[in-house]
């Protein structure tokens, strides 16, 4: 049986039927979404949660401890929910270039 991971991050010119892809070497799965909202994430993780029994989401770094919490108590705390955030020099490398892309700053 495999490790089943749902990774996904935010984007805003997301579309989460196209952004999407998946990784299964037969010990270890890993399904990843890239989405617009907070809305788009809950659903898809429940969906995973009830079609694939997935043992761990992945966040990206643009989720916030509220956003990890709905999620956790939206998967009724059967699925580990993390994010992956960097040390200080790596975040604020990471967030200068979405501030540009994302958010034209």
């Amino acid at each position: 049986m495999a490790f089943k991971s749902l990774f996904i991050a935010h984007a805003p010119d997301a579309d989460h039927e196209k952004h999407k892809s998946i990784i299964d070497t037969g010990k270890y799965k890993l399904w990843t979404f890239v989405v617009r909202s907070q809305e788009e994430a809950v659903k898809i993780s429940k969906n995973f949660y009830e079609k694939e029994k997935i043992d761990a989401i992945i966040l990206c770094p643009g989720f916030s401890h509220s956003d990890v919490a709905e999620l956790f108590q939206a998967l009724a705390g059967k699925v580990s929910v993390n994010v992956a955030r960097g040390d200080g020099p790596s975040s604020r490398i990471a967030q200068k270039v979405i501030q540009k892309e994302f958010f034209d700053k």
